[in-house]
């Protein structure tokens, strides 16, 4: 069966993998971008239209971004990933932060009380809005896949939410250095996790640590 994994997914030292009050500026609230910033020199985000200069660096944080797409067919988000909208949709011209042409290239499942229509972007990207459960969804998503794996893409109450159900077998957890004091924790509700997964640590010249969790009852 193919595998549900979570990739490039940044929290603080105090738990936070978003601030408060996002806004449409604002995708992260007051956190602004730096729980993402240690992202910002590699190879594997400058592909992705982030500014700097060159091609992108080649060391650990790069080794750990590059692997966000190989064998991924579909990617579950939560509907504030997608965008800042709470409620009811006003109108449906948000087509998210990333442009005509977003980064995912698969299908996307974006989880919302609201669903609106199939929405299809350049470059092989179609949101697809679901009111569902992580189970539910999981089940749509592998059905869109094919043989291939599913990223969990966040935020953090969807990747909560699945770590509830016990439903994700591979994770990326980027530790920042940073401390933000309010926002969404990621690991509330969560106590006795680190039995369920195999854990490495790997930091970085960046200061932040990789930390990556295998399940324990798969061969992977």
């Amino acid at each position: 069966m193919s595998l549900v994994r979570v990739h490039n997914f940044s929290v603080s030292l105090d738990g936070f993998g978003t601030g408060e009050g996002q806004e449409l500026d604002a995708p992260f609230g007051h956190a602004g971008m730096r729980l993402v910033e240690w992202a910002f020199p590699t190879r594997t985000f400058r592909q992705m239209g982030l500014p700097g200069e060159g091609e992108g660096s080649n060391g650990i944080d790069e080794a750990f971004a590059s692997r966000w797409s190989s064998g991924i067919g579909v990617e579950i988000m939560g509907r504030n990933k997608f965008g800042p909208q709470r409620g009811p949709w006003a109108d449906e011209e948000w087509q998210g932060w990333w442009g005509d042409n977003p980064p995912f290239h698969t299908p996307v499942i974006v989880l919302t009380h609201h669903p609106r229509p199939q929405l299809t972007m350049d470059g092989g990207t179609t949101f697809h809005f679901v009111d569902a459960e992580p189970a539910e969804a999981l089940e749509q998503a592998r059905a869109l896949a094919g043989d291939l794996d599913v990223r969990i893409g966040g935020g953090v109450t969807t990747i909560r939410r699945f770590l509830e159900a016990d439903l994700i077998d591979q994770m990326h957890i980027v530790l920042v250095p940073i401390l933000l004091g309010r926002g969404e924790r990621l690991w509330d509700g969560l106590e006795g996790l680190e039995q369920r997964f195999h854990i490495e640590a790997a930091p970085s010249p960046s200061g932040v640590i990789h930390l990556t969790f295998a399940r324990r009852d798969r061969v992977v």
